[in-house]
């Protein structure tokens, strides 16, 4: 092991943190679960400045990272729609989404050209507003009372900022591949 595989080392251990992060939450160990959630968010910064601040950054980091992210989040999302904590309109319209992006990237990945793609901004800040929403979630069944105000508001901006990201996704890269044009075979 070398110093510059650290980052994808935290990556992969967030992965991994997700299995007892799902199962905390399933036990009702709401404060268990919101500190190992809050260790990982915490590791997804330290594995960012890691390989920005000493030049580590790789192309599976490109992927262990925002992958490690959005397992954690889907399964928190997953989890607490099945608790009836999060609605689950919302659970589905999220994972829709994502499965809209990935599939859509495949596709231009292998029959377009490959996909060199960052998040938006509004994708950014819809990745905001779920770990907010999945912290605040976790807070107010667990350890500490939250406003339920609160809660419905962030439930209603994510959905906005999920079908806008999402729309935005096919719209940008749909011109993209008409522009671009199919590979042959």
């Amino acid at each position: 092991m070398k110093l510059r595989d650290l980052p994808n080392i935290i990556s992969v251990l967030r992965l991994i943190a997700v299995i007892p992060v799902v199962y905390l939450l399933l036990a009702r160990e709401f404060g268990w679960a919101l500190a190992l959630f809050a260790a990982a968010g915490l590791s997804d910064g330290l594995d960012g400045f890691l390989a920005k601040h000493f030049g580590w950054q790789s192309r599976l980091g490109g992927i262990l990272d925002p992958l490690a992210d959005k397992v954690l989040i889907v399964s928190c999302f997953l989890v607490l729609g099945a608790m009836g904590l999060i609605p689950l309109w919302l659970v589905l319209a999220s994972v829709f989404r994502d499965l809209v992006i990935v599939s859509g990237a495949l596709l231009y990945n292998f029959r377009v050209e490959e996909v060199d793609a960052a998040p938006t901004w509004v994708s950014k800040l819809n990745t905001v507003l779920q770990i907010l929403l999945v912290v605040l979630v976790i807070m107010g069944a667990g350890p500490i009372g939250v406003p339920d105000g609160l809660v419905e508001a962030l439930v209603w901006a994510c959905l906005v900022t999920v079908v806008v990201s999402g729309v935005n996704y096919v719209w940008v890269w749909g011109r993209k591949a008409s522009k671009q044009g199919w590979k042959d075979g």
